[in-house]
């Protein structure tokens, strides 16, 4: 019998961050914000967002799934390990490696999904 080695997960808040296969295809680069910080999820509300300053970090669009984009689903590359912070939550430390990042999404009749904000 042969078993599939799930991958590792992290969850910060509304931000989910699955290990992903070094080929997963990136498409565009997201831009960083203005202190340098990789923004995973910026918190419209508080202002609080779930962020990266190290420059080892990258975040890019999917490249390979459409559906995946319209719900905000990213590509983080971390070149070394690096730390996710958030004002309201313990850090995460990330190994080396590509991760999926999804936030977390509620239904709402009149559009049927929408990302959730802080």
């Amino acid at each position: 019998m042969t078993t599939t080695k799930q991958p590792k997960t992290w969850r910060q808040g509304d931000v989910l961050i699955i290990e992903a296969p070094d080929d997963l295809k990136r498409g565009k680069k997201v831009p960083r914000a203005a202190d340098g910080r990789v923004i995973l999820a910026a918190g419209e509300l508080t202002g609080h967002h779930h962020a990266i300053a190290s420059k080892d970090a990258a975040l890019f669009d999917r490249a390979d799934d459409d559906a995946a984009l319209a719900l905000g689903e990213r590509i983080l590359s971390a070149r070394r390990k690096v730390t996710l912070r958030h004002e309201e939550h313990a850090p995460i430390e990330l190994p080396k490696g590509n991760y999926i990042v999804r936030t977390q999404v509620e239904y709402d009749p009149t559009t049927m999904a929408r990302r959730v904000e802080d």
